[in-house]
C-alpha cells in the first residue's frame, strides 16, 4: 500500500485529487495539509511513502517542504503537482530533493502513474521538463547553499548580499522593481528570516555577496 500525504491549500482540488488517489486498491491518503508547515508536520507524524505538493502554499511552499522532508531525513518522496511549468520551479524542485515534477492538467493515470514511480523511488518529469533539465545541466552549474530557491531568487539574494538596493538590483537584472520587492519578500518568507537584513546575513554566512558592486 502506497501511503500518501496531499499538500494544496485548494479545497476543491485536494477533495478530488484525494479521491482519484484513494479509489486506487494500492493507494491511501493518510494525511491532508493546506499549508507547508502544516505538511512537514504531517510528514514527520504520518511518514507517508509519498508526499504530493503543490508549489504555491501559505506557510512554506511546496518546494520549501519537499527540502525539509530530505533536511529532515524523512522517508517520504516529494512530487511536486503544479499549474507551473517554467523552469524556475522545475529546476528549484530539482534541487530541493523533489522526485518528480507532474502539471495539475495531466490526465487522472498520469497523476497516479507519476504517484507510483515516484513511490518506486523513480524520478518523473515530463518529456519538456526533461529537455529544459538537460539543457541545464548540460551548463556549468554551481550547488547551491539554499536549495528552495529558484534561479531568479538566488541571484537576487547574490546582489542584496553585495549591498545592493532594489533599484540597483532592477537595473542589473533588467526587471522592474515589482518584481524585484516580490523575489525579496519570497526570499525572506523561504529562509524564514524576518526581513532583506536576516537575509542578506544567512547569504553571507554562505559566502555569497563578496565584494562591494561597483
Amino acid at each position: 500500500m502506497i501511503r500518501l500525504l496531499v499538500a494544496d491549500d485548494h479545497p476543491m482540488f485536494v477533495s478530488g485529487l484525494t479521491a482519484l488517489l484513494d479509489a486506487e486498491e494500492d493507494m491511501s491518503v493518510v494525511a491532508v495539509a493546506a499549508t507547508g508547515a502544516d505538511a512537514l508536520r504531517a510528514a514527520t507524524e504520518h511518514a507517508p511513502d509519498v508526499a504530493v505538493l503543490d508549489v504555491n502554499m501559505p506557510g512554506g511552499d511546496g518546494l520549501t517542504v519537499a527540502a525539509g522532508l530530505r533536511t529532515a531525513g524523512l522517508p517520504t518522496r516529494a512530487l511536486i503537482l503544479t499549474m507551473f511549468d517554467d523552469d524556475e520551479n522545475v529546476l528549484a524542485a530539482l534541487r530541493a530533493g523533489a522526485y518528480g515534477y507532474a502539471l495539475k492538467g495531466s490526465g487522472p493515470q498520469e497523476i497516479v502513474a507519476a504517484v507510483r514511480a515516484v513511490a518506486r523511488g523513480e524520478a518523473v518529469f515530463g518529456a519538456g521538463v526533461a529537455a529544459k533539465l538537460l539543457g541545464h545541466f548540460a551548463r556549468a552549474a554551481v550547488a547551491s547553499p539554499f536549495p528552495q530557491l529558484t534561479e531568479r531568487e538566488h541571484e537576487v539574494l547574490g546582489l542584496l548580499a553585495r549591498g545592493m538596493d532594489n533599484t540597483a538590483i532592477a537595473r542589473r537584472l533588467g526587471i522592474s522593481g515589482k518584481t524585484v520587492r516580490n523575489h525579496v519578500s519570497n526570499v525572506i518568507m523561504k529562509l524564514h528570516v524576518a526581513d532583506r537584513s536576516g537575509a542578506i546575513l544567512r547569504a553571507r554566512e554562505a559566502g555569497l555577496g563578496g565584494s562591494e558592486p561597483r
